[in-house]
């Protein structure tokens, strides 16, 4: 069974384009739980250009399913996830200016840092995962940092799926029976949606959890959020 986690962010763009609190993103992050989700994901970045620090501590104290925070693990980063204490914390390896997450870790060059990061965390109690690229050598060496779980970046799998599904999905397939291999769980995020969301869940064995914001919102102004959050239910259990 795959759970789907859904990504607040692009809520809190949309509020911080005029300011105030419409939409709101604490009633929007309830009623997509009432609605389906088995999860609700947040990545605050330095600039608080979409969900702000306040929104991480508004939103732990009322997210009722499982609590994701993404994000680089900076210092302040780090405190703040130890304040808020999350169900899982997943660690992304993102430049303060980057528009979106682009890229996994290269965990032969970061063994150490995320070994005493994820040490941190573990001690209390957080589920760590680290975003990484279906690239086997460095999936390899996430067992040595002490993660619970890899998210796979699927933004190759989307750019490529309507060329060839078998060619887009190959690699993830491979990245997913090296991490059940390892005892590691998977789960995945970016540009996943309704059209190549089932095929990638049918294909990645034990597939735990997938984050998805961008397309998942996007969906919602033209299909309304209760159906689009249950749209994507079916999809994970198809």
């Amino acid at each position: 069974m795959c759970n789907l986690s859904v990504n607040v962010n692009k809520i809190a763009t949309l509020r911080n384009s005029r300011g105030g609190n419409r939409p709101n993103v604490v009633q929007v992050a309830q009623d997509c739980e009432k609605f389906g989700a088995q999860g609700i994901t947040v990545h605050p970045r330095p600039d608080e250009r979409h969900i702000t620090r306040q929104d991480v501590y508004d939103l732990s104290k009322i997210v009722k399913t499982e609590f994701n925070i993404e994000g680089n693990p900076t210092g302040e980063f780090i405190r703040m996830v130890l304040e808020v204490r999350p169900h899982q914390v997943t660690l992304v390896p993102d430049s303060p200016d980057v528009l979106t997450s682009n890229a996994g870790w290269d965990v032969t060059a970061h063994k150490d840092f995320l070994k005493k990061t994820i040490t941190i965390f573990k001690k209390e109690g957080i589920r760590t995962s680290l975003f990484m690229e279906p690239d086997l050598e460095q999936i390899n060496r996430v067992v040595e940092t002490g993660a619970d779980r890899i998210e796979l970046y699927t933004e190759a799998y989307a750019s490529n799926y309507t060329e060839s599904h078998e060619e887009a999905i190959a690699p993830y397939v491979k990245a997913a029976e090296l991490a059940n291999s390892l005892d590691l769980g998977i789960n995945a995020g970016h540009d996943l949606n309704l059209q190549n969301l089932g095929y990638f869940v049918q294909h990645i064995p034990n597939l735990l959890e997938v984050s998805i914001g961008h397309a998942l919102i996007s969906d919602a102004l033209y299909l309304g959020l209760e159906n689009t959050v249950q749209l994507y239910r079916r999809c994970l259990n198809a």
